[in-house]
């Protein structure tokens, strides 16, 4: 089975998504080893924590849609 994205092993180090760093505001994080740091930053204590990563937004379907429009195949068959 393939692994996720969130799951790999080079993932690139950001204090975003690190477990030493707790998030402050949009643009600033707590770290416990460095202090007010931005989310962009990293250093050499990085640890990753997949769950600190935040996943992208859903795209939003354009236009009109009925039921129908996501029905697979003939529904003509009831037997």
């Amino acid at each position: 089975m393939r692994r996720s994205i969130l799951f790999r092993k080079n993932i690139e180090p950001r204090c975003a998504y690190c477990a030493h760093a707790g998030p402050l505001d949009d643009e600033r994080a707590t770290c416990k080893r460095r202090g007010i740091v931005s989310m962009d930053d990293h250093c050499r204590c990085f640890k990753y924590d997949p769950l600190r990563r935040v996943p992208p937004k859903p795209a939003v379907l354009r236009g009109t849609f009925s039921a129908d429009d996501f029905l697979l195949g003939d529904q003509d068959d009831e037997a």
